[in-house]
């Protein structure tokens, strides 16, 4: 019985056409990861130069008058001269505690995150009413929560806390709007002061509350001559 071999298989070499398509497939590739490579090192040199600046600023400015230390929470500043309002960072269940300690009567929590049962529940185990006005990081609060910040500032029968997540930019926005109304500050100083030197964690998108662009939206939330 005769055995037939199958046929050696055919090589198939690359036309031109196919050859020059895979090197422009290639090239194509390298230079998207170049770009991908250029913006990462783009980013992290900004976002560094921003944290030198940030650290910088916060070293060479000094703490405003009547600062004092609570544990347990960062950054604890007064806003203005009055001592009815003070700002910060997001509280340790320790730092309610020393708030309440110190007199303070009222939190406002600007954060419009998540956050657990526990720390909701927070302010009030340490014996201190809370009002939450929800603010997304990045954003300017509505001229209806400066007016009901305002007023609970100036109800409130004894200092008040303002603080976000860093308490950089939403609550700076609350503290200018707050100075502008009780201290007759001038609106892009007020926020430059409270949005711009204080900052700890400043980066691009909160540098930009600090410019004439945000006076308009000082202007629609604060009433003209109060």
């Amino acid at each position: 019985m005769a055995v037939t071999s199958a046929p050696p298989p055919q090589l198939t070499l690359p036309t031109g056409r196919s050859h020059r398509l895979r090197r422009w497939r290639r090239t194509l590739l390298r230079s998207l990861v170049g770009l991908v490579l250029g913006y990462l090192a783009l980013w992290a040199t900004g976002a560094l130069g921003i944290l030198a600046l940030s650290y910088w600023i916060r070293e060479e400015t000094p703490p405003p008058a009547g600062t004092y230390a609570v544990r347990g929470v960062h950054h604890f500043q007064p806003v203005g001269s009055r001592g009815e309002l003070w700002r910060g960072g997001a509280l340790s269940p320790e730092g309610y505690r020393g708030l309440a300690h110190h007199g303070f009567t009222t939190v406002v929590d600007l954060r419009a995150e998540d956050l657990s049962t526990a720390q909701l529940a927070a302010p009030r185990e340490a014996g201190l009413d809370v009002v939450r006005l929800p603010v997304r990081d990045g954003q300017t609060p509505t001229p209806r929560q400066v007016e009901g910040f305002l007023e609970v500032v100036g109800e409130a029968s004894g200092p008040v806390f303002v603080h976000c997540g860093a308490g950089v930019g939403r609550t700076g926005a609350m503290a200018a709007a707050y100075l502008v109304r009780t201290e007759v500050s001038h609106q892009l100083s007020a926020t430059i002061r409270e949005v711009g030197e204080r900052g700890t964690q400043v980066d691009h998108d909160r540098r930009k509350s600090a410019s004439p662009a945000f006076a308009p939206w000082m202007n629609a939330v604060i009433s003209p001559g109060v």
